[in-house]
């Protein structure tokens, strides 16, 4: 059996919010963006927040423009989610990490995406 080559990939960083409503996924950093690279394959591994505000935010995870997954994070609270690799993402798919938050509040959300490319 071959050995396959895989390189971590990471989407992190603390970035200041102002929600526009639980219905507005908003893009959060181009920092946050990530396009598969021609030849590979990415799969994702887990997310971490962290929400500063006292309200609800939700990241959302976007797939070539539309929602791919949504990671609730709680006022002053964190969250840690295991993805253990739950599908292939084909060269060329776009992710990107969003938030949405209840019109008008502002914080700070963390975020740690961990993503493997082989």
């Amino acid at each position: 059996m071959a050995d396959v080559e895989s390189k971590p990939r990471f989407l992190q960083g603390a970035f200041p919010f102002v929600g526009k409503g639980f219905e507005t996924a908003v893009p959060i950093s181009p920092a946050l963006r990530y396009t598969v690279p021609p030849g590979a394959v990415a799969q994702p591994v887990y997310l971490r927040a962290g929400n500063s505000s006292g309200e609800l935010a939700c990241v959302v995870l976007m797939r070539d423009g539309l929602p791919m997954r949504y990671f609730p994070v709680g006022a002053k609270d964190a969250t840690h989610v295991s993805l253990r690799i739950v599908e292939d993402l084909e060269a060329g798919t776009v992710l990107e990490l969003c938030l949405q938050a209840p019109d008008g509040v502002a914080g700070t959300v963390v975020v740690d995406l961990g993503l493997v490319e082989v």
